[in-house]
């Protein structure tokens, strides 16, 4: 890609020695705080709704709105990055998590919690941001081993934070979790302080604010719309309205892009094959696979009637945690591989062996222990050589003007994604039945064999080979 050979050498004015590990410390932990923000306050949501003596339904609306403003958060800070500085960014997201995070532990009621949310979700850039410093500071050779690790946060700290965030919540109360969150947060700030080098801003054009907007306000549009016809239906007039809107929102994003002579991203960029089949794969990969693991698999296993009538604690520990700790170890080599054989490569191999997992699962679901296998051996094709290809690719292939465009645009692809999938296998599980499982997996599947396709659409700027990334 063009811009790394300066991103290289700037690597080695600025790092040596041990410096590399200490960065990359730095770096983890505040990924490692945004990450626990996400996954740790979930399995608290019924013992907060207890202690505030509200219904669940009113504390899960402060969960939905901390992705949410994090999918707009990751759009505008990637891009603004480029002109005030990775560091910059990176710095006051984890300050903002800190607050947040603080609001939160002390809220006395729903509405507080919820602002207290909200501000978490405003350090949503984290990811993409980090992403992006990994490819200002570092080697190519060291750039793919530590997005592996960075990404394999990203699908979790090892599995073990959902399942720590539910004892805890069962044990010494929900506080303590958004305490253990502004802990992790404030040392992330001070590590950042010490060994994050400053990195010159990569383009001093002026932020699209328009394009920014327009296209924040639609992604607000579509995740209300994913809520809202999960809960009234898809045919009522609300989520259809939201939708629309959607649609007019996207339009007047495209263009306004055609016409801001310093867009948020330009129009030949989102049509070039370097870009649009990546934000395509990005979105029906979430929407195939995130769904199988998060969703199906869950309730099939836990369900009394048609599937094994586990617990929520064995169920998690037999399908939720194995796929993060395998991807924890997965991710890295995947990283370590792409150099020799490229990103390409590994990501449409993930694909593909992601696809054969989920149709053995389709044909034969009612086998606890096939369920076990196909979610270890996701934690390879999924959460390894799928998941570590597509972040790096959305460094990769944004445009030198611009490279924070689309780094912040895929992460937004992943949240709408994993929404998106759910809410389109949640009536074929809702039926109650092992058919509708059934139904629910070829739905996966169908999803999974969509992005391999785009996937193969997808394309390398000329300057790159995807061997030597």
């Amino acid at each position: 890609m063009s811009g790394a050979a300066p991103a290289a050498s700037a690597k080695k004015a600025v790092l040596g020695g041990s410096s590399h590990g200490l960065l990359l410390t730095a770096l983890i932990v505040a990924v490692v705080a945004f990450q626990l923000g996400a996954s740790m306050v979930t399995p608290a949501l019924p013992e907060i709704a207890r202690e505030l003596n509200v219904a669940a339904s009113d504390v899960s609306g402060a969960q939905d709105l901390f992705f949410l403003v994090g999918g707009v958060a990751g759009v505008v800070l990637g891009r603004l990055s480029d002109r005030v500085g990775r560091r910059r960014i990176l710095l006051a997201s984890m300050v903002t998590m800190c607050l947040g995070a603080l609001i939160a532990a002390v809220a006395p009621n729903v509405p507080v919690l919820i602002a207290g949310r909200i501000l978490q979700g405003a350090s949503g850039a984290t990811f993409p941001v980090t992403y992006m410093l990994l490819r200002d500071t570092m080697s190519p050779a060291r750039f793919g081993p530590a997005l592996g690790v960075v990404t394999a946060i990203n699908g979790g700290v090892g599995g073990l934070d959902g399942l720590i965030g539910g004892v805890v919540a069962d044990t010494v109360g929900f506080r303590w979790i958004f305490g253990a969150i502004l802990v992790v947060g404030l040392a992330a700030i001070a590590l950042l302080l010490r060994f994050l080098p400053e990195v010159a801003p990569k383009s001093g054009r002026p932020m699209d604010w328009w394009g920014a907007t327009a296209l924040s306000a639609a992604l607000v549009c579509v995740n209300l719309a994913l809520s809202k016809g999960s809960e009234h239906g898809w045919s009522a007039p609300l989520p259809l309205a939201l939708l629309a809107g959607a649609l007019v929102l996207l339009l007047v994003f495209w263009q306004t892009e055609k016409r801001r002579t310093a867009p948020l991203i330009a129009v030949q960029h989102l049509r070039s094959r370097q870009v649009w089949p990546l934000l395509a794969t990005t979105l029906l990969t979430l929407i195939g696979v995130f769904s199988a693991i998060n969703f199906t698999f869950v309730l099939l296993s836990q369900d009394g009637e048609f599937g094994f009538g586990m617990s929520a604690t064995l169920s998690s520990l037999l399908y939720l945690t194995p796929p993060a700790a395998i991807g924890l170890l997965s991710a890295p080599l995947t990283g370590w591989l792409a150099p020799r054989t490229g990103w390409l490569v590994l990501l449409r191999t993930g694909l593909g062996l992601s696809i054969l997992v989920l149709l053995v699962t389709a044909l034969l679901p009612d086998n606890r222990w096939l369920l076990f296998g196909a979610a270890c051996a996701l934690g390879v094709a999924y959460n390894g050589l799928a998941m570590t290809p597509l972040n790096a690719l959305g460094v990769v292939v944004s445009p030198k003007d611009t490279p924070g465009a689309v780094p912040g645009i895929n992460a937004a692809c992943f949240g709408i994604g994993a929404s998106v999938g759910i809410a389109l296998v949640a009536p074929a599980v809702g039926t109650g039945t092992l058919g509708g499982v059934q139904e629910a997996l070829w739905i996966s599947v169908g999803f999974t064999c969509l992005a391999l396709l785009t996937a193969c659409c997808l394309r390398l700027p000329k300057e790159d080979t995807g061997a030597d990334l």
